[in-house]
């Protein structure tokens, strides 16, 4: 049981009541006035005090210690009673002194000022606890003043009269008994919160409060000594010191500006830039002049950082949820990964080197960071299927409804449109600032956007195709198809880089170029076949003998289809002309085989001189040179020859000279057979005879001979293998004559 001290004599206790009253009347009076504070601490401080300490204080203040003190630590010790005076107080003392000792007043207030940065000393001297407690209510309002020191004093007090009642009473407890531990719960709640709103400005004021938190240092080191002991308050005093550091944290957070999307494009950029500011002006307020109202055991630095990690945590799980634009998510993102670690904020340099032994890392949800990856790279499919429907869009207004004819690019002199750079720039600007994230990222973003482009080949065709189909007069479909060929190819090529990282999604994208431009190409020459039908029809016909008009339109069609293949990117251009050659010639020979006409009167040499003129015209229109680029189709040059060795067959004079013109052809074209020779011989003229017939079977007989000889080189080229023969409705130009006198009347 604590002694209580001699006090002043007083006759009674209304007495001691009313003088406290009094006083405590006149102290908020002094505060309401601006008046300095520390003389009516002081009185307050020592009213339980012996008579004579209150009459000779200025004689008990604490003197400075000089250098030579043996006594002084490098670390600096603070009573728990923390009682510095006023600027007045210190002008007074500054009075009492010799004008003399200014300098040496100036050197002496820089060294106070170095002690002030030096470290409180975890041990403390508690003050003698008074005897008699002052009232429930003087207490609160001490609490409500802030005059800490003497309120928890009290409190002790009063707790420590609660113990002793409460060992006297055992287990029956009085209503006086209950009313004090109501009284004790309620003050020490009052002083908790009062010291958590302390704590919570400290950073905000620090000047203000840092003589206050020396004493809620040592309020809540003597509360914790004393949490087993009866009358306190549940719950941890350093537990509710961190709380309160967190609240402070919080609220600091929480007053960065932050505005609206509809004000500022890049309000979040802004905000999180600010952010970054405040926390590290703010734990560099801590590290400078915060931590030293603490003993070293507190480890503010460290606990202001943490309650920073946790706090901006939750702050951008709240951003998160109002993001919802690509660059935003990109700004949250990077913030998190990059630049919060990063010199700009927690390894800044006005933070060192105290940040060295603290971690960096935010404390975010388990699995926050992997759902704002995928929120990420669901916004990056919807931001490339826009800009690919934008691409389609533009195609319709631009070139399609007006019809637009697009031109040759300058570069690489081929027909071509902008649409592959401008899917290529929105794709590439997308993914070139995944890898600042991580590799991780990357992958995944080339994946997302590979995988909307992969369905855009056949959306594009399916809405050029229903377009175009409407419009009259029809549009210019030879330049749209080429030009998209070209295109597409060019995108593909943009995006080969990204095979090193996604080879499967790549390699499913070019599968539906390829596939694209197959029936791209398809439609192209379907509608060559098309165009030139009339004109193959009227090949090897009567009117074909005596007029050129149907040859020089398809050979102009030929001719103008030529020039556009010149316009091709080159993997194109040498497979769909060779394509086409093949068909032009092919369809050219196949009128042979129609038995549309038959010369007469030697006309088979005039026909066969006009056949091997236009043959060597349609051989050369795809050779001949545009813009510089040969188009060669050097895969047919096998087919050149057949134009004249079927000249050679069907312009002979003489009938019997036709057979030493027949191995050439079964040599050069193994699938050349028999009735494709009827076809021939009928064109020429040679219906019947003698000759015909011995004309077949020499035919025949080379034809046996050739298996296995030089025929075989030539057996992978199809020529004539699924040509239609159309067959001869005279059905007794095949008889011969020997047989013809069977069916007279008279035999």
């Amino acid at each position: 049981m604590i002694q209580p001290q001699p006090t002043t004599p007083l006759s009674t206790n209304v007495t001691v009541k009313q003088t406290v009253d009094g006083f405590l009347f006149s102290l908020f009076v002094g505060l309401s006035a601006g008046s300095a504070a520390t003389s009516p601490l002081k009185s307050v401080g020592g009213f339980f005090q012996k008579k004579q300490e209150d009459e000779s204080w200025q004689k008990s203040r604490p003197l400075k210690r000089s250098k030579t003190d043996p006594t002084m630590s490098k670390s600096r010790k603070f009573p728990y009673s923390l009682k510095k005076g006023s600027k007045k107080d210190k002008d007074k003392d500054k009075s009492r002194t010799n004008v003399t000792e200014g300098p040496s007043e100036e050197k002496l207030e820089e060294k106070e000022e170095m002690e002030d940065l030096a470290e409180i000393d975890e041990m403390y001297t508690l003050p003698e606890i008074p005897h008699t407690p002052l009232s429930v209510m003087q207490i609160s309002k001490l609490i409500e003043m802030e005059v800490l020191e003497e309120a928890h004093l009290n409190l002790l007090a009063l707790r420590l009269e609660f113990q002793q009642e409460l060992q006297h009473c055992g287990q029956d407890s009085p209503m006086d008994l209950v009313k004090k531990e109501k009284d004790l719960n309620l003050l020490y709640r009052d002083l908790r919160n009062k010291i958590t709103t302390i704590v919570r400005d400290s950073n905000s004021f620090p000047c203000r409060n840092k003589g206050l938190l020396v004493l809620v240092a040592r309020i809540i080191q003597e509360e914790e000594k004393r949490a087993e002991e009866a009358g306190g308050l549940a719950g941890s005093w350093m537990e509710a010191w961190r709380d309160a550091v967190d609240e402070g944290v919080r609220a600091k957070v929480e007053s960065v500006h932050l505005e609206q999307r509809e004000q500022n494009a890049a309000w979040l950029s802004v905000h999180l830039g600010l952010l970054g500011k405040a926390i590290v002006d703010d734990l560099a307020s801590v590290k400078t002049e915060l931590r030293w109202s603490y003993p070293p055991s507190f480890r503010v630095f460290s606990t202001y950082v943490r309650g920073y990690h946790r706090v901006v945590a939750q702050h951008l799980r709240k951003l998160e949820q109002q993001v919802t634009e690509l660059k935003d998510l990109f700004a949250l993102l990077d913030w998190i990964v990059n630049r919060y670690k990063s010199e700009r904020i927690m390894a800044n340099v006005s933070l060192q080197p105290e940040m060295r032994e603290e971690s960096s890392d935010l404390q975010l949800d388990e699995h926050f960071l992997e759902q704002l990856r995928d929120k990420y790279c669901n916004r990056v499919k919807v931001d490339v299927r826009f800009s690919l429907d934008r691409v389609i869009e533009l195609e319709n207004e631009v070139v399609w409804t007006k019809q637009k004819m697009w031109e040759q690019d300058g570069d690489d002199d081929v027909l071509d449109a902008p649409f592959h750079r401008d899917i290529f720039t929105r794709v590439d600007g997308i993914v070139k600032n995944a890898p600042q994230i991580d590799a991780q990222l990357e992958k995944r973003v080339i994946t997302s956007c590979l995988e909307e482009l992969k369905l855009f080949p056949k959306r594009f065709e399916s809405e050029f195709m229903r377009q175009c189909s409407s419009l009259r007069p029809r549009p210019p479909w030879t330049n749209y198809h080429i030009t998209y060929i070209n295109g597409f190819t060019a995108l593909q090529q943009h995006l080969e880089g990204y095979a090193r990282v996604c080879p499967g999604e790549m390699e499913n994208f070019r599968k539906e170029v390829k596939w694209l431009i197959a029936r791209l190409t398809q439609r192209l020459e379907d509608q060559f076949k098309e165009d030139v039908k009339p004109f193959l029809r009227r090949m090897m016909t009567r009117k074909w003998l005596t007029n050129s008009d149907d040859f020089d339109q398809l050979y102009e069609r030929t001719e103008a289809l030529g020039e556009h293949c010149a316009l091709m990117r080159p993997q194109h251009v040498q497979a769909f002309a060779s394509h086409l050659h093949y068909h032009v010639l092919r369809e050219y020979i196949g009128q042979l085989m129609k038995n549309n006409y038959s010369c007469k009167n030697r006309k088979h040499e005039k026909a066969a001189a006009k056949i091997r003129q236009q043959w060597e015209n349609l051989v050369d229109v795809f050779r001949e040179r545009k813009h510089g680029n040969s188009l060669k189709t050097l895969s047919h040059e096998w087919m050149y020859p057949v134009g004249d060795d079927l000249c050679n067959i069907i312009g002979q004079k003489k009938k019997a000279d036709i057979k030493e013109h027949l191995e050439p052809m079964v040599k050069r074209y193994p699938d050349f057979s028999k009735k494709h020779l009827v076809a021939v011989l009928n064109f020429r003229g040679l219906l019947r005879g003698r000759e015909r017939q011995l004309i077949l079977r020499r035919f025949t007989e080379l034809k046996n001979n050739n298996v296995g000889g030089a025929g075989a080189a030539y057996r992978d080229q199809s020529l004539f293998g699924d040509m239609q023969v159309s067959v001869n409705t005279d059905c007794l130009s095949s008889l011969p004559l020997s047989c013809l006198g069977f069916l007279l009347p008279d035999s």
